[in-house]
């Protein structure tokens, strides 16, 4: 490694039109096209890195220019350094005084910063020719400390405890590993729960999603109660009804949701985007009772953990848990909702926070206060990002699998040279490949096309709105 250093960086606006579909809206975001913020890190050799972080259009530019002032800061950087002791790197990401005025680990700084830290992260992994996930499933319980961010969150987890959590972990880990390659790892679908799909399509895509194995689906919530509870008993009726599943299929309860399966063992959940006050997040969710959804997703604000806490405190008596973490902007928040007993289910995201450094100290602390991590997905590339994720939380940190489980999102995958796959149990298959590194890697074709506002598609939007004639649908999202 001895002279390898990063010597030069392009950042890429990438925007793809999922706005045109109704593909991710809800009751906050009634219109979205997925998009990322894409930063190639490169090196004196052929090592480059990808890395980005996810925005829903307007904006990204923003995020684009953040990410160029924080990735100036390691261009010249010598990478052996920063490969032996990647908890420091973290440190120095997040330290220029001047950038932490703008906002301190939060905000558009901290999605930058997310892109930047990813990539170095795909660099470190791809070095070692391995798989993001297995890169660090080999790390030593000491090494997996040193990688992590503990800065401001002692009060809940020291890295004495971690690192006694993490060796009492050990002696499981190759057959968790093992069992996990062969089997998968459990999903659950969003794909036919967008607020603005019509009926029809949300029962096409429910037995569709029936069809390929999922036993687990959400839905979007928030805009009015007497729709969502029809919308809600429509989606049930298709996955409580036995005589939908595939020919021989079982589906066995999972744990943590087992009360509220129906007759076929499937379950619901539901998703308000953080459109409610903390009382009218109680009072829609008592009305949506009879649908018996397994939590309710970002029922109020994002930062709000005593608002959180009361609404799981109310929803008790009715079995609702509730589940959040995609805007949580730091480990920091995640440390307030589990020391407060504010959620059920700990939902990372891979770009919210700052890194792979900052997620693995918020798996540890979920483990530490028995609260399953089932991240957040979905949007472009975070699905590739967050199996790894999910990986090291089961094989690493809380060696549970029955109680988890992880979005899926069937949106954009064609564009990335490592894309997820799911098999024919629901289960996300295990990324093996050892060149594809945290599996962000996209076709330049891809980058090009969609590079906004100058790509290809784009230019295509501003012909086609020019001569009055609707805004076209790419070929690979009309679904």
């Amino acid at each position: 490694m001895s002279g390898l250093k990063i010597t030069e960086f392009s950042v890429h606006d990438i925007r793809f039109p999922t706005n045109v579909t109704g593909d991710g809206t809800d009751a906050m975001n009634k219109e979205c096209d997925y998009s990322a913020a894409y930063i190639v890190l490169k090196t004196n050799s052929d090592l480059e890195g990808q890395g980005m972080t996810f925005t829903i259009g307007r904006g990204n530019e923003i995020v684009c220019y953040a990410i160029e002032q924080i990735a100036n800061r390691i261009v010249g950087k010598d990478l052996e350094p920063i490969f032996s002791d990647m908890g420091s790197f973290f440190n120095f990401l997040v330290s220029d005084p001047q950038h932490r005025w703008l906002g301190p680990e939060k905000g558009v700084i901290h999605l930058a910063t997310a892109a930047v830290n990813n990539a170095v992260w795909d660099l470190l992994a791809k070095y070692n020719k391995k798989p993001l996930w297995k890169m660090v499933v080999d790390w030593t319980p000491e090494e997996f400390v040193k990688a992590t961010s503990f800065r401001y969150i002692t009060d809940a987890i020291t890295p004495e405890e971690a690192l006694a959590l993490l060796k009492k972990n050990e002696a499981g880990k190759k057959a968790r590993e093992e069992e996990v390659i062969q089997k998968g790892y459990p999903a659950y679908t969003t794909s036919a729960g967008w607020l603005g799909y019509s009926d029809e399509k949300v029962v096409r895509l429910t037995k569709d999603a029936l069809n390929q194995g999922f036993n687990h689906f959400k839905l979007k919530v928030g805009a009015d109660w007497e729709d969502d509870l029809r919308r809600g008993k429509l989606m049930r009726s298709i996955i409580d009804d036995p005589a939908n599943l595939p020919e021989g299929r079982i589906i066995e309860p999972r744990t943590i949701a087992g009360k509220n399966a129906g007759p076929s063992g499937c379950v619901l959940m539901v998703d308000a985007n953080q459109v409610w006050d903390v009382p009218q997040a109680i009072e829609y969710m008592k009305k949506l009772e009879p649908i018996k959804p397994w939590f309710i997703e970002e029922p109020t604000a994002p930062d709000d953990a005593v608002g959180h806490a009361a609404i799981r405190k109310a929803l008790k008596e009715v079995n609702i848990g509730v589940a959040t973490g995609e805007h949580a902007h730091n480990r920091m928040v995640f440390k307030q909702l589990l020391q407060l007993d504010a959620i059920d289910v700990c939902q990372i995201d891979s770009c919210r926070v700052g890194g792979v450094n900052e997620l693995l100290s918020i798996m540890l602390m979920a483990a530490k206060f028995g609260v399953p991590v089932c991240p957040h997905a979905g949007g472009v590339g975070l699905c590739e990002y967050v199996i790894h994720l999910s990986l090291i939380d089961y094989i690493c940190v809380s060696g549970e699998m029955e109680r988890n489980v992880l979005e899926f999102v069937d949106h954009l995958h064609e564009h990335f040279l490592y894309p997820v796959s799911i098999n024919k149990q629901g289960r996300y298959n295990v990324p093996l490949d050892p060149k594809g590194g945290y599996s962000i890697a996209m076709f330049e074709e891809s980058m090009a096309d969609f590079a906004f506002p100058k790509g290809a598609y784009w230019v295509s939007v501003e012909k086609a709105l020019a001569e009055g004639k609707p805004q076209p649908i790419p070929k690979h999202m009309q679904h």
